[in-house]
């Protein structure tokens, strides 16, 4: 009888440490990231501060005046990438100049930025990275707010670590507007 016991007690103890080793061996293997992952990363990099001309063709008198102050950060434990635009050398004050915010996070499976406009809504876009990793562009998903006036696209060119190009696409009523700007990292 007591052999019999000890051989079932052996039996469950090799039966735990197999199990402990093989959950051990699972929990040291690295997950490979999502290709929305990888976006986000390549997005994340640009954390920092960014200045640059912005160019919008249709609209001349928009182009060409005071560069564009650009600041990005990460927050949230890394799962939130804040951008910031604003005219260099204006007040953080809302009430008087523009100043949009956008947030990029993952959602499942997608990289999505959420922008929140002066025009007063929210659009929701989800983006891809291309082939070469060096541009990263966003599709329109969906509006919180009126859709008579809204960022619609937007594009984001990777040149090297302290330049960046930036697209976005306004849509004023089923007008498409274009503004260009041309970042160089100031920090």
């Amino acid at each position: 009888m007591k052999s019999r016991t000890a051989l079932s007690i052996l039996s469950v103890l090799i039966a735990a440490a197999a199990f402990a080793q093989s959950h051990a061996q699972k929990s040291d293997a690295v997950p490979v990231p999502s290709e929305a992952q990888k976006s986000f990363a390549t997005v994340k990099s640009l954390a920092g501060e960014w200045e640059g001309p912005v160019t919008v063709p249709e609209m001349p008198e928009m182009s060409g005046g005071k560069p564009m102050h650009l600041s990005m950060r990460v927050t949230s434990r890394g799962n939130v990438l804040v951008h910031e635009f604003q005219e260099a050398g204006t007040p953080l004050d809302a009430t008087k100049y523009d100043h949009p915010v956008t947030m990029f996070y993952v959602d499942g499976d997608q990289l999505t930025l959420i922008h929140y406009c002066d025009a007063g809504n929210r659009p929701r876009m989800t983006g891809k990275m291309s082939s070469d990793s060096k541009k990263v562009e966003f599709e329109l998903k969906d509006i919180s707010g009126s859709t008579e006036m809204h960022m619609h696209h937007s594009v984001f060119t990777i040149i090297d670590a302290n330049h960046h190009l930036e697209d976005w696409t306004f849509m004023m009523n089923d007008k498409p507007i274009h503004a260009h700007f041309d970042l160089t990292r100031k920090n």
